[in-house]
């Protein structure tokens, strides 16, 4: 059996724990942070004025809301989080310094990815409370209330921006991972989805070794087919279905059932993966063996 199984993770996962709940580079605010956002700070300007400027919004309201400026970083954040939950995804994203990989998109593309920024537009509050707004030169602070991706509970956030092509852009992402997607474009996000994708797959390869595993202790050295190890609660069900991992599964059993080989295949070859892989049992040492290659979307010969 394979040594280790590692927890699967999804699509959204990933996003958060590359981009800081995907789409905003946020962090908690302290306690000075979150007064000097709210306009607290001693003799700090009360209104914009030249770039090279340091301007600090104030606070208009009893509830720490601050007055909107259309087009200003406190306006682009609230239509940035209003489009994500209203799902006009490629809107959003525009809105980032991620612009580079939806820019290119067709409708049919980016109808691709909606499932895969679903999930966030479920998690965005419907009513964001944003408190404070500081700029210097081209960049801006925004402190908002966001859920927090690890405990779901609402925090004051920092939200960092720049001003680029005379408006105002989300920073979603550091420098490496904006510079992969201008060099990538459009294909930046199906990228991405294919490793996830290729991780997933090799990860529920390990769970079926595992599955195969524990069966074949139960069974006097047998093994067992998917729809069994599923049944038996050893395999998640989705394993049966691709859209969870972009891949499908199949075990072929052999030699009376004592030795069996495993197959994953991307669902469509080049979107939702490339990696084929091939897990076959080794009855010499009761041990799992796992191979992956590029193969053009078929399966792996044993």
């Amino acid at each position: 059996m394979l040594n280790k199984v590692v927890s699967t993770k999804s699509i959204l996962q990933i996003f958060v724990i590359s981009f800081s709940f995907i789409l905003v580079n946020g962090c908690a605010v302290s306690a000075n942070d979150s007064e000097i956002a709210a306009g607290k700070e001693q003799n700090a300007p009360t209104v914009a004025s030249e770039a090279k400027t340091s301007t600090v919004t104030k606070n208009s309201t009893s509830k720490s809301k601050i007055k909107m400026v259309e087009g200003s970083p406190a306006d682009t954040v609230r239509v940035f989080y209003k489009n994500l939950r209203e799902r006009r995804f490629k809107e959003a994203m525009l809105m980032t310094n991620l612009h580079f990989a939806v820019e290119g998109l067709s409708d049919a593309e980016m109808q691709d990815l909606n499932s895969d920024f679903e999930p966030l537009a479920q998690q965005v509050p419907v009513d964001i409370e944003i408190n404070g707004e500081i700029i210097t030169n081209n960049l801006a602070t925004v402190t908002a209330k966001l859920p927090n991706n690890e405990t779901g509970q609402i925090e004051l956030t920092k939200v960092e921006l720049r001003r680029e092509r005379d408006q105002w852009v989300i920073i979603t992402a550091d420098k490496d991972a904006e510079n992969l997607a201008k060099k990538a474009g459009k294909n930046y996000f199906f990228v991405l989805r294919m490793d996830i994708h290729h991780g997933e797959a090799e990860v529920m390869m390990q769970r079926i070794a595992k599955a195969q595993s524990v069966y074949a202790m139960q069974n006097g050295g047998t093994f067992a087919d998917l729809q069994t190890l599923v049944s038996l609660k050893l395999l998640p069900d989705d394993i049966n279905d691709s859209k969870s991992t972009g891949y499908r599964f199949s075990i072929i059993l052999g030699q009376n059932n004592r030795k069996y080989y495993a197959n994953a295949v991307p669902e469509f070859y080049g979107r939702s993966g490339k990696i084929s892989y091939l897990l076959e049992s080794d009855t010499s040492d009761q041990k799992a063996r796992m191979k992956s290659n590029d193969n053009k979307g078929q399966p792996l010969k044993k």
